[in-house]
């Protein structure tokens, strides 16, 4: 009678138990794993994402932030964006530490990277394992074949350089009956992509190609719809279903439909008009690659329809978008240097002269241009945090424990930002990379990430950096428009933010540097 005077009616009790029970997974939720690097604290669902608004909100840009957490928390912040475990990494050695252990050569799985490759793991940027493995040698042997790093990609960008100069020429003439000023921040986005689009699909665009304007845009748009760790849609996916357009569903969807048909399009054409055995580029090599395979047991086969486009997709935003950033960049630099510019100048007056064009056969002679370039790359930072990595195993880095399938991000911006290295980051100034023997080694440079998973377009952008500057500085002198000044690029953060870093829009006035030089023939 006494015990049953302490139970609790049913209702009551089963209440009491649901409510333990919340509080249980509640307080789950928000505890850290054993050894997690320090970091803001976490909330149950969102886990740190409140604090990383407020931050961004406060600094508008995403990389500022993580350099806020790193001067708060140290070299490695533990954060929990969404359901996302994502530990960020700052300076040079935990940088080094996470791009060469091969335990964080995988890629982040989640929502959005499986979104841009029709709910799979495919293409070439965002895959691991065997899979990255197969695809990444076919690719540089393909590419290898059809151009990239021998006499035939030199002669394509060349050309592409070439035709630039023409449509700048131009367009300085049309701009003559106005403010005498061109528009700049895309100006290398076409020449950039033709020189890639060649080895990929064996063909190029004319420069004022309508449609491939509005794709470019685009891409633009994809570019700045997300960040480093995935964006929001990344971190709670969920809310697809809840606000499609806030969370950027809705934008990312139409934009990837307008990509991937592109792609199709493209695909069909070269599997209406190929010839078997004889490949003219990359999309020829990879049906050859299916054609063979078919017949046989293909189970776990990479080469599929829906690889072809990821790759094709994966090739297409890394050869459009990084190199004419910052060839954007470095034309803003300039701007702003005139005494830096006179000098790259000089130095291609003395080593290419006023009757031919320069060429990569130049190079080796032009060590203040390539001073110029790396400290271009160094300074825009046009790839903060490189692409994520994921943990592959249990591991630490710099001591703290990072558990499996943790997103890292790898903070390049906070080495070639770092005081004690460089002494003066801010500040655009090619001459740090001299010395009295010519260029000097550049350890801390890493534009191009560093270890297995270092970018595979590595040769051909920079041969596009070097020919498409050395082209623009040879046939033009810039000077910054009246009417349209530019600040700063990095203190008045003229750029944009987003998985990558652009220019905002801005103009330059160019002017040809003699008659002579715009009708020179040959490539020397």
């Amino acid at each position: 009678m006494v015990l049953g005077c302490c139970l609790l009616p049913i209702p009551e009790l089963s209440l009491l138990l649901l409510a333990v029970v919340l509080l249980t997974l509640l307080l789950a939720d928000i505890k850290k794993p054993p050894g997690y690097p320090p970091g803001p604290a976490w909330f149950p669902v969102v886990g740190t994402y409140l604090q990383h608004r407020q931050l961004q909100r406060e600094y508008g840009y995403l990389h500022e932030v993580w350099r806020s957490l790193s001067r708060q928390y140290g070299a490695v912040v533990g954060l929990r964006l969404g359901r996302d475990r994502v530990v960020v990494v700052s300076g040079a050695a935990a940088v080094r530490e996470v791009l060469t252990h091969s335990a964080f050569d995988g890629r982040p799985d989640g929502f959005f990277f499986r979104l841009r490759c029709f709910g799979e793991r495919l293409g070439v940027v965002f895959t691991e394992g065997e899979h990255w493995q197969e695809q990444r040698r076919f690719a540089v042997r393909v590419l290898k074949q059809f151009g990239l790093g021998g006499r035939s990609m030199e002669e394509q960008v060349a050309e592409e350089a070439a035709e630039l100069v023409t449509a700048l020429r131009a367009r300085v003439l049309a701009a003559r009956g106005a403010d005498g000023c061109v528009a700049m921040a895309h100006a290398f986005d076409v020449s950039v992509l033709n020189s890639l689009w060649a080895m990929l699909a064996g063909r190029r665009f004319a420069l004022d190609d309508e449609r491939l304007a509005g794709l470019l845009h685009t891409l633009n748009d994809c570019f700045r719809q997300t960040d480093g760790s995935g964006g929001l849609l990344n971190q709670m996916p969920f809310l697809r279903h809840l606000a499609p357009r806030r969370c950027g569903y809705t934008d990312t969807v139409r934009n990837l439909n307008k990509l991937w048909d592109f792609l199709r399009e493209t695909i069909v054409e070269h599997e209406q008009t190929r010839v078997p055995t004889k490949p003219r580029d990359l999309i020829d090599a990879f049906l050859e690659e299916m054609q063979g395979r078919k017949g046989t047991d293909s189970t776990g086969s990479t080469y599929t329809e829906k690889q072809l486009l990821s790759l094709l997709l994966d090739l297409f935003m890394a050869g459009a978008e990084t190199t004419s950033n910052t060839l954007g960049f470095t034309v803003m630099f300039l701007l702003r240097r005139p005494d830096v510019q006179r000098r790259a100048q000089e130095e291609l007056d003395r080593v290419v002269g006023r009757g031919r064009q320069p060429s990569l056969q130049d190079r080796p002679r032009l060590n203040y241009l390539e001073a110029v370039l790396k400290e271009a790359q160094r300074l825009a930072n046009v790839a903060p945090v490189g692409v994520p990595h994921r943990a592959m195993q249990n591991a630490t880095i710099m001591g703290h424990t990072v558990p499996k399938d943790t997103t890292v991000l790898a903070s390049l911006w906070s080495v070639h930002m770092d005081r004690e290295y460089w002494g003066d980051p801010e500040r655009f100034r090619p001459e740090r990379f001299l010395d009295d023997a010519g260029l000097k080694s550049a350890e801390y440079l890493l534009p191009f990430g560093l270890g297995k998973r270092r970018c595979l377009g590595e040769k051909l952008a920079r041969s596009n950096l070097f020919m498409f500057l050395a082209f623009l500085l040879h046939h033009f002198s810039m000077e910054p428009c009246p009417k349209h000044p530019v600040g700063d690029p990095i203190e008045d953060r003229h750029f944009l933010d987003g998985f990558t870093l652009c220019p905002k829009p801005f103009c330059a006035l160019l002017t040809a540097r003699d008659a002579a030089t715009e009708h020179a023939d040959g490539q020397g």
